[in-house]
């Protein structure tokens, strides 16, 4: 039986074709724990666990990953202000870790109760920032610290006088995805430019 899904770079129904034979991947963007999740936030897991059925259902082994942000949000659209954790956990007086390990069990409370099965993998942000400096059994993977350095060494990032950009200018088809028309973008309507080099980069 073939399963047919939607193609956002065609806007076309096809057929599924795995990159792996009878093996799937799927990844989730998982859940900012400063909070309790609402309705809007938990739909947006209702299609990646039907997905996720379906295909074992028809004799796929599926790997699913969602990450849990458990430190890096800021309160403001423009990337500024607080971070929404360290917010949190200073209203409460707590600490940051304690918010983020309450309201990520409340989240997989609330994904238990919709019946969405749990990932296979549910990776923290703050396992990946400078692995080494955790001790070698909580490190998940490489460091993005790591990652980002070697962008920058490949020129795929730049600094500017508020943080590190990737430079959508060296990605020549960045906004194909979308069919995101990139010369009709108002620079600096969310975000003000800065030193950006281009009104994509972020």
């Amino acid at each position: 039986m073939d399963l047919r899904l939607y193609n956002t770079l065609t806007r076309a129904k096809e057929v599924f074709t795995p990159l792996h034979a009878r093996e799937v991947g799927i990844y989730t963007c998982g859940p900012t724990v400063y909070a309790e999740a609402h309705i809007g936030n938990l739909r947006s897991y209702i299609f990646p666990d039907l997905l996720k059925k379906t295909l074992r259902r028809l004799g796929y082994r599926v790997k699913h990953v969602i990450n849990v942000t458990d430190v890096g949000h800021l309160t403001s659209d423009a990337d500024t202000g607080e971070d929404k954790l360290e917010r949190a956990a200073r209203q409460a007086q707590r600490s940051a870790r304690e918010i983020a390990d309450e309201f990520e069990l409340l989240f997989l409370r609330d994904l238990k109760s919709l019946h969405i099965d749990l990932p296979d993998h549910l990776p923290h942000a703050t396992a990946f920032v400078r692995t080494e400096d955790l001790p070698a059994d909580a490190r998940q993977g490489p460091s993005m610290i790591a990652l980002i350095q070697r962008l920058e060494t490949k020129g795929y990032i730049y600094r500017t006088d508020d943080g590190i950009y990737f430079d959508t200018g060296r990605f020549p088809d960045y906004g194909r995805l979308a069919r995101l028309k990139v010369e009709g973008l108002q620079s600096g309507a969310r975000v003000e430019m800065g030193g950006k080099r281009h009104k994509t980069d972020f």
